[in-house]
């Protein structure tokens, strides 16, 4: 478990949070500029002192009679810009990061180059790298270090979306073959729903909601179910591969989902839906080009402006939330309410 608490006062703002997290997976600090993301990743990494503590398992960090200086603190950091040394070539950046390490090295240099796809730009200098290369080989030179804990600051903010697509499966890579916790700053929905297992929202220096990503997406009152690229995440099994029509069917709790490719097979997965590709239906229709239906009730739903409606659905068998996004003159058409039984038309699921 990691336990964090901060607070003070940085010119006009005020930063005031107690929270604890598991001591694995991605752990999103999200909410708009301004609101104290990269102060408690400061905070977390020694560069700035507030009071309070902070603890990682049996590990003290901070507290009232301790301060490790950040480079006593056996952690990697990566910025919005990938800070790599220009005179230095792919390997001897990598290298460096190496030589910074405070305890015995958990992966290899060779697992690193693997799980990161740059084997082949070891020999190149950083201003022969595309955006998305230069941010790959600045996180492996902050995993050579060895550390605890890994601190991304908006690693994606300065690529535009094709970069974003290349980098973001060696990110899931990372998330999928490493133990060491990541918590990752952004004001991105989409990079929270592709790599948050956890989820920290943040108001004006204070903490508004914290839980696990699932849970929290669905919550009509917070950021995440308000935004244009609003989505559910499942963790879905694989069932069966149709090869004659190259589809997957996936498991998740509450029902079946096929997917336009074939998977590879894993015990689990992750897949996303968009809420603006659920529509609803209040009797099933057979006659449909729509392979995905799946029987759900309303749980809640909220105006999300004059002419939408965000509804959150409870698939059957007291399944797993699924949001949707529909026309307010659909929602009074249906004459819909609270444990309205219906079913839930599918268009699409992509794959994580």
């Amino acid at each position: 478990m990691i336990e964090a608490r901060f607070c003070g006062q940085l010119g006009h703002f005020k930063l005031d949070v107690h929270f604890q997290s598991p001591n694995k997976g991605i752990i999103a600090l999200f909410g708009v500029s301004g609101c104290g993301k990269t102060t408690i990743l400061r905070c977390m990494a020694g560069l700035q002192r507030l009071e309070g503590f902070f603890h990682i398992e049996n590990d003290i960090w901070q507290d009232q009679k301790t301060f490790l200086p950040t480079y006593r603190r056996p952690l990697g950091y990566v910025f919005q810009e990938a800070s790599l040394f220009p005179h230095l070539s792919v390997k001897e950046n990598l290298q460096f990061g190496a030589k910074r390490s405070l305890q015995v090295s958990t992966v290899s240099f060779e697992e690193i180059i693997d799980l990161l796809g740059i084997e082949k730009l070891l020999e190149r200098r950083p201003n022969k790298l595309s955006g998305g290369e230069r941010q790959r080989v600045a996180i492996g030179r902050a995993l050579l270090s060895s550390p605890r804990l890994l601190l991304m600051d908006e690693p994606l903010s300065a690529l535009d979306r094709d970069n974003k697509n290349e980098i973001i499966p060696y990110l899931d890579r990372l998330h999928q073959n490493l133990k060491i916790p990541i918590f990752y700053v952004t004001h991105d929905v989409f990079e929270v729903e592709r790599l948050a297992d956890h989820l920290i929202l943040l108001e004006n220096g204070k903490i508004k909601e914290i839980g696990e990503l699932n849970e929290l997406a669905a919550r009509l009152d917070l950021p995440l179910a308000k935004s244009q690229e609003a989505a559910t995440v499942f963790e879905a099994q694989v069932i069966e591969y149709d090869e004659q029509y190259e589809l997957t069917l996936v498991k998740i709790a509450g029902g079946k989902l096929w997917l336009p490719s074939k998977v590879p097979q894993k015990n689990m997965i992750k897949i996303r839906i968009l809420a603006q590709d659920v529509s609803l239906a209040k009797y099933r229709g057979d006659a449909s080009s729509i392979l995905n239906i799946l029987p759900a009730t309303v749980e809640s739903f909220a105006p999300l402006n004059n002419s939408k409606m965000n509804v959150v659905l409870r698939l059957e068998n007291n399944g797993a939330q699924l949001l949707a996004r529909i026309t307010r003159k659909s929602w009074d058409h249906l004459e819909l309410k609270i444990g309205t039984p219906l079913f839930a038309q599918v268009k699409s699921v992509a794959l994580i």
